[in-house]
């Protein structure tokens, strides 16, 4: 199982996961809002739902740039970044996603399989020893 080069693309992985669970969370949450807005026609309900889905959309742009930098470490491909690059055979998608899938094997699986080389990656930083002859 390969293992990322450093502690900051850890955290990059796990924080553009969290982001991107909150926003898929987040759209169900919205959508009932102004559901429940439209059913009383109530416009400080239809507010908050304005609210959360400007919130969704901060946490799209900031997951995207986030994401745009957590990158397989043996294809250099961002896993959690939507790309329109050949996914593996054995890729699979949970709820039409992959980037869903992905996100929710970091959080609490502790390692993915990156979608574009299909390669197992542990949550872990790898060790780096000094070779000296």
């Amino acid at each position: 199982m390969h293992r990322l080069p450093s502690a900051s693309y850890l955290s990059r992985f796990r924080v553009a996961s969290l982001l991107l669970l909150a926003k898929w969370l987040l759209i169900p949450v919205a959508i009932y809002i102004f559901g429940l807005a439209i059913a009383r026609n109530d416009p400080s309900i239809a507010i908050g739902g304005g609210g959360g889905a400007l919130l969704i959309l901060i946490l799209a742009i900031v997951q995207w740039t986030i994401a745009s930098r957590t990158r397989c470490p043996l294809c250099m491909t961002p896993a959690l970044a939507r790309k329109s690059c050949a996914k593996h055979r054995n890729a699979r998608r949970l709820l039409g996603s992959y980037r869903l899938r992905v996100a929710l094997s970091i959080l609490f699986r502790g390692y993915f399989r990156c979608p574009y080389c299909g390669e197992p990656i542990a949550m872990e930083v790898r060790v780096r020893r000094n070779h000296r002859h």
